[in-house]
């Protein structure tokens, strides 16, 4: 299906770039999408907007956010602009999540389609000539999304209970969903995602996971790195301990969410198969 040609496209903003992904994937040529969340080499909470960013909101017809405190940032910029026909997006509140929930939802499988739902009401509404075309483009957002849910089912089936570590507690949600089983101290990821030096005992019991040989794969936050994770990281090389890395935002190597998570999920899955 071909969009009507009803004037220059809407500036949009994913303030994560998978949400910008989303937002290009739905709105097509009839809209242009921008993130500021965006370099996998860079720590995302440590993120320090610029006049460009603030120039880039104020011309925004629509703006998702995550919400949770993983993008504070965006409200400074939010207030500093009025727009009255601007749409905000925040994931947090379309999905009635408190404070206290780990802040990485698009891990959760269940996140995106209701962002889809929610980014193609706003476009509707702010270019309603193109609201069947915006509603088509979404019947294929689920569509792309199926080899992860069967991905997914499959590791379920085949790994489920299987023990884990983490550096950061990023891909929980995920693998919650598979059935893998987290030895990692709460204590010790709290500490990494903060920034903050995890508790001696913490760390003690994290590098237990590895010369026990209690984990089989360590699952290894690639854009959130420290001394303490590097060690970490190579304790379980050492150990002969699968590393999987997962990343906060999409890396410049994939073209879409869906390639990247699918991607993710192929290389857990060699980690388990390879483990000992």
């Amino acid at each position: 299906m071909t969009p009507v040609d009803s004037g220059p496209p809407l500036a949009v903003i994913g303030t994560e770039n998978f949400y910008a992904d989303l937002l290009g994937q739905i709105g097509g040529p009839r809209v242009r999408a921008t993130s500021f969340l965006n370099d996998p080499n860079a720590d995302p909470h440590a993120f320090e907007s610029s006049p460009q960013d603030a120039a880039l909101v104020a011309d925004a017809n629509l703006v998702i956010v995550n919400g949770l405190g993983y993008d504070d940032f965006m409200q400074k910029l939010l207030g500093a602009s009025t727009k009255p026909n601007r749409v905000v997006i925040d994931v947090q509140q379309l999905l009635g999540l408190a404070d206290t929930v780990n802040v990485h939802v698009w891990y959760d499988p269940a996140t995106m389609p209701k962002v889809a739902d929610a980014a193609t009401a706003a476009l509707s509404t702010l270019d309603p000539q193109n609201a069947a075309y915006f509603a088509a483009q979404e019947r294929a957002y689920p569509t792309a999304l199926k080899p992860i849910g069967a991905k997914i089912a499959q590791l379920k089936g085949t790994y489920a209970g299987t023990p884990i570590a983490f550096t950061e507690n990023v891909a929980g949600y995920l693998t919650d969903q598979i059935g893998l089983v987290v030895k990692t101290p709460v204590g010790f990821m709290k500490a990494v995602e903060e920034g903050t030096d995890p508790a001696p005992a913490d760390v003690a019991a994290e590098r237990d996971l590895f010369t026990q040989k209690t984990v089989k794969v360590l699952l290894y936050n690639s854009q959130v790195i420290s001394p303490t994770t590097s060690q970490i990281h190579d304790l379980a090389a050492q150990q002969g301990i699968p590393i999987v890395g997962v990343a906060e935002t999409i890396p410049p190597s994939f073209q879409t969410f869906q390639d990247w998570q699918l991607a993710q999920l192929t290389e857990l899955e060699q980690a388990l198969a390879g483990a000992g």
